[in-house]
Formats: C-alpha cells, structure tokens, sequence
C-alpha cells in the first residue's frame, strides 16, 4: 500500500507515491482528513524561511490513526491532532519544561523526508507520528477546520498566555489578526479578559477579531490613541513595527509575548530604562509544550467562537491542487487541503 505526498523541492511540489512505514514501538500511521496552511508553510514557498528539502511540508493537521506500533498511546480509529515535533522527555530542556526545544527534536514540516521517514508533513494523504509524539484524541462532532489549527495557532496562543501569565481582569491587546490572533482574542476572553483591542491594518481581518469579540479593533496607526495601557500584549504579526508598537501601549507591570518574529526582521531598540522602572516582562514564544495542546483542544470544545475560527479557514482544496491551496492561504486566513 502507498501513500501520496506532496514533496516540496525548495523551488515546486511534486506528487509522489510513497510507500507506507513499517511501524516501530510507539509510532502512530494517521490517514489525513485535513491540514490547513499555516504561514510559516507560506513563508518557506516564498523563500522567507529556510527549510531542509525535500520535505513533505503542512504541521497543522487532523486525522485518524489507521495503524499502531507496540506501545502506542492512541487507539486505532481514534481522531487525533498532534504536537509539531517529537520530544524525548529526558533531556536538560524537557526537564526545564521547554520540550518543544528538545535536543533530539524532529519537526512535522521542517525536516527533511529520509528513507525511514517519508512520511513526516500534513500535506499527504498520511502522516507517520514518531514515538516521541503527543497524540491528542479529539471529538468526532468537532469540524475539522477548527481542529487543523490546533496543533500549531491554537496551542502556540495556550502557551503564550501561560508564559506571561493571563489572568483574569487583564486588559489584553492582539496584534496581528491572523489565525494566531484571532485565536488569541477567543481565548483571552475565555480566560476573562476585561477587555480585549486587536489591531491589524487589514480591515477584513479587524472584522473578524470583531466578531469574535474583541472589545475595539484599529489599524496600527490607531494603536497608542486606542490601546494604551495594556497588561498583557500578543504580538504575532512578527513586524518590527508591531514589537515597537507593543513596547509603546503596554502598562506598568505588564507582559509581551513576542510570538510572530519567526523570520528574519529588522532590529528593534529599546530603552532598558523603562523596562526596569515600568516592571515590563517581555517573553520570547515559540511553539509550545504537549499540556498546551490538550489545553488547546479543550478551550476548543469549550469558545463560542468555534464556528468563527473555524470560518477562518477558506476553501477546501485536494491534495493534487496543493498550489491552489496556498494560494488561498495568502488571501484567507489559512488554507486547506484534504
């Protein structure tokens, strides 16, 4: 039997039949039923982030496990969403409590394809999980296109808010209304959020963090007049301007979360001064731990904003119209395909 894969070269995808793994213990094989486009997936096409090649690319995924290893800890026929990379447990950074950064690492999406892992992106038909991996089980009743996200823009959000501790009665500014800032402003008003601006310059996506709740929306020429005074600030658009921007709003005490400067950008000065006097906390975010992602798939089943975020994602495209898909990912919030 063989799966069907859609290799990236560094400069195109091509479709190619892949023969399925022979299972090693506590590895998973799940037949896709959905990826979506995240941007990082965007920036690698565009030559923004350098990938290993060839790869099979896409790391926001569901599925249902059509196989298992000895010691697998799903069930065939589970419904599962999966952490982006593998993590050995053992070592001085999953002792820390950062196992995102694991010294033994491997990342769905970012790594190139090997003769024992082909299978190793959400863009195919199946994706072999790796033991190592924090399979999810999730709700039959839930759309796939609010689950996809999970594994990357939903628990990256968890793990921001963790890491600058978002509590109830903070007043929260989003920057970048992409699908991690919509995310963002859902979640902080889960979380009790008095109030809640997201600022983005495209009117369609203000709209939409509106809809979801936000308690003022602005382009980012509005910001310092709208959203000053912020205790807990998600910057996710990863523009220099934005992280100037959060340094400019954010309140005495309060928490940055830089999360979106996952590509190279220019530099941005401060004055350590203020830092030190305002007792501001600036966190550097980067994916996230296995308990954000159960975290993730409950706020998942719990928001109101479930049928928005999963609005969020355009048209579904086959895996054979791959390009199309990305192509929409840079109109739409994030694309699709499966």
């Amino acid at each position: 039997m063989t799966a069907l894969a859609a290799v990236w070269s560094g400069t195109s995808f091509s479709l190619q039949r892949v023969p399925l793994p022979d299972l090693a213990d506590g590895e998973v094989l799940v037949e896709i039923e959905l990826s979506t486009v995240c941007g990082s997936d965007l920036h690698t096409v565009a030559g923004h982030r350098s990938t290993p090649v060839p790869t099979v690319l896409g790391h926001e995924s569901v599925g249902r496990v059509v196989a298992i290893g000895a010691n697998a800890t799903v069930d065939f026929g589970d419904r599962v969403v999966w952490t982006v990379g593998t993590a050995c447990g053992t070592c001085r950074r999953c002792m820390r409590g950062v196992p995102q950064k694991c010294v033994d690492l491997r990342k769905y999406g970012h790594t190139a394809i090997s003769d024992r892992w082909t299978l190793n992106g959400g863009f195919a038909t199946h994706i072999h999980l790796l033991a190592g991996t924090r399979a999810v089980v999730v709700p039959e009743d839930l759309p796939a296109a609010l689950l996809a996200p999970a594994g990357c823009a939903t628990a990256t959000v968890v793990c921001a808010a963790r890491r600058i501790g978002l509590t109830a009665g903070d007043a929260v500014v989003v920057l970048g209304c992409g699908m991690l800032g919509l995310t963002a402003v859902a979640y902080a008003l889960d979380r009790g959020a008095v109030s809640v601006v997201a600022c983005d310059p495209d009117p369609a996506r203000r709209a939409a963090a509106s809809e979801i709740g936000a308690t003022a929306v602005c382009a980012p020429e509005e910001l310092a007049e709208v959203a000053r005074g912020a205790d807990a600030i998600f910057e996710l658009s990863g523009s220099s301007s934005s992280v100037a921007a959060a340094l400019d709003v954010v309140e005495l005490g309060g928490r940055i979360a830089l999360v979106g400067s996952v590509f190279p950008s220019s530099a941005v000065a401060f004055d350590p001064e203020f830092l030190v006097r305002n007792l501001v906390t600036v966190s550097g975010s980067h994916n996230y731990a296995p308990s954000d992602l159960v975290e993730a798939v409950e706020f998942l089943q719990r928001t109101p904003a479930a049928h928005l975020l999963a609005a969020a994602v355009g048209e579904r495209h086959p895996l054979e119209e791959i390009d199309a898909a990305f192509a929409s990912g840079r109109s739409a919030v994030r694309g699709a395909v499966g």
